[in-house]
């Protein structure tokens, strides 16, 4: 089968190594604005616009030189099945694939709430393709109510490296004091809060741009932790696999996970994790089996405190995350029900 990947952005983090996957057993182009290279995935850039990464409103002129591409591209070397990510993805994929008859999947990546007109281009795209792909049980329930057919929908989850990210491994360097470590920017203001009842212990923070780190810093002094708080801004992806496993507890507490993926990482590391009740967390993690969720803020310092205080339990949590995130989300699994999605639209 040969799987053309559409995406007008830089691709989210999972997405070349799913990518990848797929490439071992079937023949995968990713078409896309940028130059950036796949490491084992052939990748053909289709100029639109002026180079580098746009916002959806400003990439919204040059879609069409952007489908045009594709249509060129597709009329040499035409894809078994498109799979379109994000609107603006989608957008230029269906006029792209337009009197080829080639069927597209879509997914829709969402970062933040979609303004209504982004929704109701949403809506036509969900209606135009002929599959839709939710990351969680969350956002078939958002993409239903959008109006998208039930029987349209599948629900693929994002998929992690459990070659990478696994108990197994070097740590990063640690002290004395029990380490818990935000992994993203949002949120963890939440998590600063918390820590002033949690004696004796201290944060990291994954993430974040100079203004950000600022407020946050802010934060700590205000709080009574800042000696308590490392914010270590941007860290590569590459990092994170030991910095995760230098931690006793994870967090992610952003308001949106529409993928769960900083959820997925930790656990399939072994560290249990505590995660904001929303989106893909609610899949993801086993509620008081691999982690914990949270609805309020009162609640992120108990849980802190239940799992820093009880050295069994958090190795409980942490070897049942390692079992569910190789069991139900390596990139294995993801490709493979992805295989499934695109051979039914096929048939």
């Amino acid at each position: 089968m040969h799987i053309a990947i559409v995406s007008t952005h830089d691709l989210s983090s999972d997405t070349p190594a799913i990518a990848r996957e797929l490439g071992r057993g079937h023949s995968v182009t990713v078409y896309t604005r940028t130059s950036s290279a796949i490491k084992g995935v052939r990748v053909e850039r289709v100029p639109a616009g002026p180079a580098g990464e746009l916002s959806d409103s400003d990439l919204l002129p040059y879609i069409s030189d952007f489908s045009d591409g594709l249509k060129r591209c597709w009329r040499r070397d035409r894809p078994d099945v498109i799979h379109a990510h994000s609107w603006t993805g989608g957008l230029a994929a269906i006029a792209g694939s337009d009197g080829l008859g080639v069927p597209v999947t879509q997914t829709f990546h969402h970062d933040d709430v979609p303004s209504a007109p982004e929704r109701r281009l949403e809506r036509a795209i969900g209606r135009q393709a002929r599959a839709v792909i939710a990351a969680c049980a969350g956002e078939e329930s958002e993409l239903i109510r959008l109006g998208v057919p039930r029987r349209n929908i599948a629900v693929v989850p994002s998929g992690v490296d459990v070659e990478r990210f696994r108990r197994q491994g070097p740590a990063a360097p640690r002290g004395e004091r029990a380490r818990m470590l935000h992994i993203g920017d949002s949120g963890a203001a939440m998590a600063i809060g918390a820590l002033a009842s949690v004696p004796g212990a201290e944060l990291l923070v994954a993430g974040g741009d100079d203004a950000t780190l600022a407020r946050l810093r802010i934060l700590a002094r205000e709080k009574g932790v800042e000696d308590r708080v490392g914010l270590l801004g941007r860290v590569p992806h590459a990092s994170m696999p030991k910095l995760i496993r230098s931690a006793d507890v994870a967090l992610a507490l952003a308001p949106s996970a529409p993928t769960g993926m900083a959820a997925l990482e930790a656990m399939a590391c072994g560290v249990p994790v505590i995660v904001s009740a929303t989106g893909a967390h609610l899949d993801a993690v086993v509620h008081g089996v691999t982690g914990f969720h949270v609805w309020r803020p009162a609640e992120v310092a108990a849980r802190m405190r239940q799992l820093l205080g009880d050295r069994t339990l958090r190795t409980a949590l942490g070897f049942a995350g390692v079992d569910r995130a190789r069991s139900r989300y390596s990139l294995e699994r993801v490709s493979q029900e992805l295989i499934r999605v695109y051979e039914n639209v096929c048939a």
